[in-house]
């Protein structure tokens, strides 16, 4: 909560005119309490599972000729079924995991500093914050998900993640409750190294979580804003660790790849798509000489 009454007194306060953001700041927050605030974060997680794989989940059931070259496993088909099966298990984990460690995280919010005064943050300052956030998430979580390849990591915890060798967007959290519990490691550990607004971390939970389903999306868009993005390992990198399964000993990366290349466990998705490049290479070619002598 906001130690201002009016707008005029956090003025005063900050010895300059408020800007608009921190005007719009003021007017929803300054009556609710952190911990409240705080608690937006599970309202954030819930709609962003229901309404962003949403698109993606009625490509997969329409089948189009026009997305269906897209799909990075055109040969898996899941059912309605099999979609709202995934919906209602990490539905229930959100409820009775996510939701709970949620509001008893709280104390530890504040512990690290993160806040909700004024004045807010800048562009660039959130800008740089949330570049911190993912390389410390991205180095924790290849580690942890390393681990998880073990065999007795996989056989007792990871195996439920792999269930789906073909991912989709609703897949992203589907997961063991020990998964989601060790792997919420990392995520936080970003901003409790480099505290920063509340509004920051709202942010960045509501990246990690769209990045999650981008990347189980199952489609390889060439439009996709994220082939711009340098070593953003994307959909098709990540199908490839799902495709494999159990077995696998690539593609441990959670958004970028830097790790998978300094550490060598991406040798068997190189080299799949350098052979898979040469056999459509060939392909390519006999079909043009096929053409040519007709």
């Amino acid at each position: 909560m906001l130690p201002y009454g009016t707008l005029q007194e956090a003025e005063v306060a900050l010895g300059r005119e408020l800007t608009f953001a921190e005007k719009l700041w003021f007017n929803y927050s300054a009556q609710k309490s952190d911990y409240f605030l705080f608690c937006h974060n599970i309202l954030f997680l819930f709609c962003i599972f229901s309404l962003v794989p949403l698109p993606l989940a009625f490509i997969e059931l329409k089948r189009s000729k026009n997305f269906d070259k897209y799909k990075i496993q055109p040969k898996v088909r899941l059912s309605f079924s099999d979609m709202v099966r995934c919906y209602k298990e990490v539905m229930r984990m959100f409820i009775f995991v996510v939701g709970p460690l949620q509001l008893v995280s709280y104390p530890t919010v504040k512990l690290v500093g993160i806040r909700t005064n004024l004045p807010l943050p800048s562009g660039w300052e959130i800008v740089l914050q949330l570049i911190v956030y993912i390389i410390i998430e991205d180095f924790g979580n290849y580690w942890i998900h390393r681990l998880l390849h073990c065999k007795w990591g996989y056989e007792k915890i990871h195996r439920v993640h792999h269930e789906f060798t073909a991912p989709i967007g609703f897949a992203a959290p589907y997961a063991h409750w020990a998964e989601i519990l060790v792997l919420g490691i990392p995520s936080f550990l970003g901003p409790a190294m480099v505290p920063g607004h509340m509004i920051t971390f709202w942010l960045w939970i509501a990246l990690r979580q769209i990045e999650a389903i981008d990347t189980h999306s199952g489609y390889d868009f060439p439009w996709s804003p994220t082939k711009y993005i340098p070593f953003y390992g994307g959909a098709e990198y990540h199908d490839y660790h799902h495709y494999v399964g159990g077995q696998s000993q690539s593609n441990f990366a959670s958004v970028f790849t830097y790790c998978d290349y300094i550490y060598g466990t991406d040798k068997g998705y190189r080299f799949q798509k350098k052979h898979l490049g040469q056999l459509k290479e060939i392909w390519r070619n006999g079909t043009e000489q096929e053409y040519k002598s007709e």
